[in-house]
């Protein structure tokens, strides 16, 4: 056998310049029969073997409706891997959704024929809509890393896509009498008002409220540990909160339930009301001042509210 060859090959595979000069490339993995690989590393008939041969890995869900080498198989290798599973359970969910309306236009396609021509124009197909863009390709280039991890493609097209600049003047802060005007529309003991009271006298994210319960408060202080941030708050409950509470009438483990008495999904709770979550900048501040937190105690309202501890 002659030397082994110098350029670095996918993963798994081992090469070598056989007797004759010719060199000799195979797929190699522990518990994994030796397959052999025609021509060089990266070429489009090498590729295709070297996919098929890393498909015979153990079965994860869903491979069996999918072919070796394209992006829904890498999208299953995906949902399988450790950077995905670490993710929060409401991330995995955004990934996944737009994961699998990718793979209904894309799905068929192979990984390998991907070009960062192709994530542009991608990209350029969503600009009335940047968000979306952008979700795209910060979605697109976790599975391209997978791709490169797993050996799949020797780069990542994704890499100098540049993210869409969003312009935006924000959402429209409620201003008091705006509040009070949804008040009076959904007066004290319905849903809608102890979801408004909980925002309030929170100021948490809508995400945190619609897992809050009766179970949560201890001698008048309600006990919060952020999906977001993993943050473990105390927050004084305040009279007013605690009157709505009194108010409503509650049958679960959480303040609020839909009309099957399940607790409300963060998206769902939307419906409940309409664009009231898009109000939290001036809710926060209203909050501190509720509390009267005033001077240098308005720094330590940063914890409570979720943020950073004061600087000692």
């Amino acid at each position: 056998m002659g030397p082994h060859l110098m350029r670095r090959p996918p993963k798994f595979v081992h090469g070598f310049i056989d007797r004759h000069g010719r060199p000799r490339f195979y797929f190699r993995r522990a518990g994994f029969k030796k397959i052999p690989l025609p021509g060089l590393p990266w070429s489009p008939a090498f590729m295709e073997a070297y996919e098929t041969a890393l498909a015979g890995q153990p079965l994860q869900i869903g491979s069996a409706r999918t072919k070796p080498g394209t992006i829904r198989a890498l999208a299953v290798s995906y949902f399988n891997s450790p950077d995905f599973r670490s993710l929060r359970p409401s991330s995995q969910a955004i990934y996944r959704g737009i994961i699998d309306r990718f793979c209904t236009q894309y799905g068929d396609n192979r990984i390998a024929n991907l070009k960062r021509e192709h994530v542009v124009k991608l990209m350029a197909a969503r600009a009335q809509r940047p968000v979306a863009a952008n979700n795209l390709r910060k979605v697109l280039r976790a599975m391209m890393r997978h791709a490169v991890e797993i050996g799949l493609r020797a780069d990542d097209p994704t890499r100098d896509v540049r993210a869409i600049r969003v312009k935006s003047d924000g959402f429209h802060s409620w201003n008091d009498d705006e509040i009070a005007q949804f008040e009076k529309r959904h007066p004290t003991g319905t849903p809608a008002r102890l979801a408004l009271a909980l925002l309030l006298y929170t100021g948490q994210r809508r995400s945190d409220v619609v897992r809050m319960g009766p179970q949560h408060i201890r001698n008048g202080v309600l006990g919060v540990r952020q999906q977001k941030t993993g943050f473990e708050l105390a927050i004084p409950v305040h009279s007013t909160l605690a009157a709505v509470i009194a108010e409503t009438p509650t049958y679960h483990l959480t303040f609020l339930t839909n009309q099957f008495g399940r607790p409300f999904t963060a998206g769902r709770f939307l419906f409940l009301l309409d664009d009231l979550d898009q109000a939290l900048q001036h809710i926060a501040l209203r909050l501190a001042s509720e509390l009267l937190l005033v001077g240098p105690q308005l720094r330590a309202s940063g914890p409570l509210l979720g943020g950073p501890a004061p600087a000692s």
